[in-house]
């Protein structure tokens, strides 16, 4: 999707990026959706993933963003985007990965953004078992495809916005690295839909080198 394109383009404004190698995970098929999987070192910063999937001719496309900071005590943020059957939907989470409670301030500026949006056609997230851990300021909409146009440029000014929150120091490295080894752990013991998928199609031990390796970083 263009968006996709244009976020990378923010990110990569924003970061020095060093190309991680995904070899292993290159071209792979599942279900009839072709991903091209892409991870970079973010200088200063920490990791981050870039994962496209196409399939049913078309019919259905999904970006997602995995940014996991490990040198800045932000939170763990995770963009997707889902175009099937002239349907639009926009999620993006965070996830408390952070060392001392005053970085959680962070999270303001998002939601201050996100409540300009207030007209956008909300999705229900449902229950999950990382729900405990997950913070507020996040998005979740979804709606027909003629919403897409919103969609793009709330996309572009929430990476914005999340690439320009205060550079916090990491007090604790272990402890940082530690709690986003949890979710990572976690989101492995516990699934999700992207996860099942691929631990059924590729196995759990390479749905763990992928994960820990080339989408997460940890």
């Amino acid at each position: 999707m263009k968006c996709a394109a244009e976020l990378f383009e923010i990110i990569q404004k924003k970061c020095e990026l060093e190309p991680i190698n995904t070899q292993g995970f290159d071209n792979l098929k599942i279900q009839g959706m072709k991903f091209d999987i892409k991870a970079y070192r973010a200088k200063g910063l920490g990791h981050i993933s870039f994962m496209n999937a196409k399939g049913l001719f078309g019919l259905m496309q999904m970006d997602t963003i995995i940014v996991t900071p490990l040198e800045k005590d932000l939170p763990l943020f995770s963009y997707d985007r889902i175009k099937a059957f002239g349907t639009d939907t926009l999620i993006g989470e965070l996830f408390d990965t952070v060392v001392n409670l005053e970085s959680l301030d962070v999270v303001d500026e998002l939601e201050t953004l996100t409540a300009g949006y207030r007209d956008l056609p909300r999705r229900n997230p449902g229950k999950h078992w990382y729900d405990d851990i997950k913070l507020s300021g996040g998005m979740s909409y979804k709606g027909k495809k003629k919403i897409s146009g919103a969609f793009d440029k709330l996309s572009k000014e929430y990476v914005m916005t999340f690439f320009n929150l205060p550079d916090i120091p990491v007090t604790d490295v272990a402890v940082k690295k530690q709690k986003t080894l949890n979710y990572v752990n976690d989101l492995l013991e516990n699934g999700g839909p992207s996860t099942n998928v691929f631990i059924n199609a590729i196995g759990k031990e390479r749905t763990k080198k992928l994960f820990y390796q080339v989408l997460f970083g940890v």
